[in-house]
């Protein structure tokens, strides 16, 4: 084999290198959980997030989080409608969307952990009670 031979090998070698890399990034770009689908709308609407969490504040309606082995237990002040979100850096596809109202007198909401991969998970909560609106981000580790 002469040194012509050598490089054209070479050159194929290194295109399908490219080749790969490029079909292996449009393959995990699905899943990137860097970036959130609805950036534009979420910094219109900032002020209303905004005005959400200085309520959490001002009424101190900070939920209390409670992590046993088998469910992540949340409880909220007041009786309310919630949208809660778990989101899971490391791969989007676990992501864990719950919409509902707040169960029992204590007012809670009940999230079973047992099928949730170990790590840390980005907790937002957003709810509704007695006209406003509130919204708790924090992280919690599994």
């Amino acid at each position: 084999m002469n040194w012509g031979t050598k490089i054209v090998l070479g050159m194929i070698a290194f295109m399908m290198f490219i080749v790969g890399m490029v079909v292996y990034m449009f393959h995990v770009h699905g899943r990137d959980a860097l970036i959130e689908e609805n950036y534009y709308e979420k910094g219109i609407n900032y002020n209303a997030e905004y005005n959400a969490k200085v309520n959490v504040i001002d009424d101190n309606a900070s939920p209390k989080i409670t992590i046993t082995k088998t469910q992540i237990i949340i409880e909220i002040k007041d009786s309310a409608t919630y949208n809660l979100i778990l989101m899971r850096p490391a791969n989007s596809n676990d992501d864990v969307k719950l919409k509902g109202q707040t169960t029992g007198t204590a007012n809670l909401i009940l999230v079973d952990k047992t099928k949730m991969p170990r790590g840390m998970w980005f907790l937002n909560l957003q709810w509704h009670s007695s006209g406003k609106d509130y919204l708790f981000k924090n992280n919690i580790t599994l």
